[in-house]
C-alpha cells in the first residue's frame, strides 16, 4: 500500500500509485519493533493432509491441487513456511505448474481456523507482511483464534516472480526524463517501455501471461483448501480488497469471514480509478499542509492554499532544474513527487514529509529521494528488495484495458490536471506502460456479484488518498450481503492503525462473528 516510481516514463505515476499502500504499511512497521519474540520454542515441521470433504468440493480437474500434501517447515525464526503448487494456466490444469510461497504464524491459543492476509499492491508480499507484523498489527484475540497466513501471490517476490531489470537498470530508468507533452518525448517513453516489456517477457517466461487477479483468486481457493478450511477467512488491504471481492464472486459459497479494507471499486475503469486517486491525493496534500501549519515548525507559510502553492513551485523548480542528492544521484521531478506522496499514505509519516520539504526548500533533496526510494523498495545500499514495481505493472496490464493512444492520453492529462492541479500531471500517461505489453488484458471492469450467505465487512477511511472512501461505499453496495465500516481519519486503510472503535469492530467480527452494523462510523 505505497508509492513507487515506475520503470516507465518517470513523469507517469498513474499505474504505480496503487502499489504505495502496501509499502506504507511496511514503512510504518519498519519504525516499530516488529519481529515476534515471545515464543522461545522453535516451530516444528507439520504436514497438512487434505480433508476429504474439502477435496470432494474441488473444481473439476483441480483435485490433485486441492489434495496435495503440504509440509510446513520451520522458517524465519518462529514461523512455518510452505510451497503450494498451482496450475500456471487454470484453463489447462494438466500443463505447467508454479509454486506459491506461504508463511504462517501459528495460533497462540485455541485455533478456530486460518486467516489469509494480503497487504495490497498488486505486488506486495503477504509473506513479508505476516513475518514482520504478526505480533504487532493483529490483536491477541485474532492471534489466538487464527493461524495467520501470508502468501506471495503469483508474480510476486517468491512466487514465480516477474523479473525485468537489474538494480542498476532500475536506477537508470527512474532517473530518465521525458518531455511527454511533446510527440518526440512521448515516442521515446513508448519505445523505452516497449523494450522493458520485452525484457520482462524474456526473463519471466510464459507465466507473465497468467498473473491476473482472477487466476490469483483461484490460487486463493487452493490455499484455503491446503490449510484445511472449509470456508475462507480473509483480510485484504487495498488491492487485496479487489482480490477478495473477485474471490467472493467466483467462490461465493466458500466465503467465511472476510474483511476488505481500503476498497477498490471493481466496476470503474483504470482512467476513472486514476482520476479518483488524483483528486484524493490533492485532498490529502491539503490536509497535510493544514496540519503542518498548525505545528510549531512548518516551512510552508501563509494559509493552506499558499502552502500548497509553495509545494507546486518547488516541484516546478525541480522539473526545470533537477537536483543532485548527497549520494550524487540526480533527482528529477517524478522522483521528487514520488517522495512527496509516499508519506501521504499515513499521517504518522507527515513529520518525515515536513523534514524533507524543509530540506528541499533549502536546496537539499536527499530526504525526498530517500522517501522515493522507500516507495520503490530501494535500500541505501542500492539494492531493490522486491519486484513489486514489475509485478504491479504486469498484473495491472492484464486486469485493465488502458487508454494508450496519443490523443487519449493527452486528453486524460488535461482531466487529471483539473482533478489535481498539484499532482495530476504526474498521474498522466500511465497507458505507456501497457501499450506494448506482450499480453493483452483479460478482464473488463464490471460490478462484482456476490451471492454467498456469509456477510462481508468493507472498511473505508474518509481521508484515504489511494482508495477514496466512496469506493468502499460502492463495493459494499455491489456485494449486497455486506456491512460498511468507516473510519474518520487520514491515510490509507484503517484496521491495525485506526482507533479502538474500528479495530474492536473488526476483531469482534473475525473472532466472534459479530457483524458491525451497516454504516457504522468510528
Amino acid at each position: 500500500m505505497t508509492a513507487r516510481p515506475l520503470p516507465a516514463p518517470p513523469r507517469s505515476l498513474a499505474v504505480t500509485v496503487r502499489a504505495l499502500g502496501a509499502m506504507v504499511l511496511a514503512m510504518v512497521l519498519a519504525s516499530c519493533s516488529l519481529l515476534n519474540s515471545g515464543d522461545k520454542n522453535p516451530p516444528q515441521a507439520a504436514t497438512a493432509k487434505a480433508d476429504p470433504s474439502i477435496v470432494a468440493s474441488a473444481p473439476a480437474g483441480l483435485e490433485k491441487f486441492y489434495s496435495q500434501e503440504v509440509v510446513w517447515q520451520p522458517c524465519e525464526g518462529e514461523f512455518q513456511c510452505a510451497k503450494v503448487t498451482v496450475p500456471m494456466d487454470y484453463a489447462n490444469p494438466g500443463g505447467d505448474t508454479i509454486q506459491l510461497a506461504a508463511l504462517r504464524a501459528p495460533s497462540t491459543g485455541k485455533k478456530t481456523g486460518s486467516l489469509l492476509v494480503n497487504p495490497g499492491g498488486p505486488g506486495a508480499s503477504g509473506y513479508d507482511f505476516v513475518k514482520d507484523a504478526a505480533s504487532t498489527h493483529f490483536s491477541a484475540a485474532v492471534r489466538n483464534a487464527y493461524d495467520l497466513v501470508g502468501f506471495d501471490p503469483r508474480g510476486v517476490k517468491r512466487s514465480a516472480p516477474v523479473t525485468c531489470m537489474t538494480d542498476a537498470e532500475r536506477d537508470a530508468a527512474r532517473a530518465k526524463i521525458y518531455a511527454l507533452q511533446t510527440d518526440s518525448g512521448l515516442a521515446a517513453a513508448l519505445a523505452d517501455n516497449k523494450a522493458i516489456a520485452a525484457q520482462c517477457a524474456a526473463q519471466t517466461g510464459p507465466v507473465l501471461g497468467h498473473i491476473d487477479t482472477v487466476s490469483a483468486a483461484k490460487d486463493l481457493d487452493v490455499l484455503r483448501a491446503v490449510v484445511n478450511d472449509a470456508k475462507l477467512n480473509y483480510l485484504g488491504y487495498s488491492y487485496g480488497t479487489f482480490l477478495g471481492s473477485t474471490y467472493a464472486s467466483l467462490f461465493p459459497d466458500n466465503v467465511g469471514r472476510m474483511v476488505l479494507d481500503g476498497a477498490l471499486d471493481p466496476s470503474i475503469s483504470n482512467e476513472d480509478l486514476t482520476s479518483g486517486q488524483a483528486r484524493a491525493f490533492e485532498k490529502a496534500l491539503h490536509s497535510y499542509v493544514a496540519n503542518c501549519q498548525k505545528q510549531g515548525k512548518c516551512p510552508l507559510s501563509g494559509d493552506v492554499d499558499s502552502g500548497v502553492q509553495q509545494i507546486r513551485d518547488l516541484i516546478a523548480a525541480v522539473e526545470q532544474t533537477p537536483r543532485t542528492a548527497k549520494d550524487g544521484r540526480l533527482v528529477n521531478a517524478t522522483m521528487f513527487v514520488s517522495g512527496l506522496i509516499t508519506p501521504l499514505y499515513n499521517d504518522q509519516s507527515w513529520p518525515a514529509l515536513t523534514q524533507a520539504l524543509e530540506a528541499a526548500m533549502s536546496g537539499d533533496v536527499s530526504l525526498m529521494l530517500r522517501l522515493a526510494d522507500l516507495g520503490a523498495d530501494r535500500g541505501p545500499d542500492g539494492k531493490y528488495t522486491s519486484n513489486s514495481t514489475f509485478a504491479f505493472n504486469a498484473i495491472n496490464c492484464l486486469d485493465y484495458p488502458m487508454v494508450s493512444d496519443t490523443a487519449g492520453m493527452r486528453a486524460e492529462e488535461k482531466r487529471l490536471e483539473q482533478d489535481s492541479p498539484t499532482l495530476g500531471y504526474y498521474f498522466a500517461y500511465g497507458g505507456t506502460t501497457c501499450a506494448d505489453w506482450p499480453y493483452k488484458n483479460v478482464r473488463t471492469p464490471a460490478p462484482v456479484e456476490y451471492s454467498g450467505g456469509s456477510p462481508i465487512v468493507v472498511v473505508g477511511t474518509t481521508g484515504d488518498p489511494a482508495t477514496p472512501v466512496d469506493w468502499a461505499a460502492s463495493l459494499r453496495k455491489q456485494l449486497g450481503n455486506a456491512s460498511l465500516l468507516t473510519w474518520r481519519g487520514e491515510g490509507h486503510t484503517a484496521y491495525g492503525r485506526a482507533n479502538s472503535c474500528l479495530d474492536d469492530a473488526v476483531d469482534n467480527y473475525l473472532v466472534g462473528g459479530k457483524l458491525p452494523a451497516d454504516n457504522t462510523v468510528c
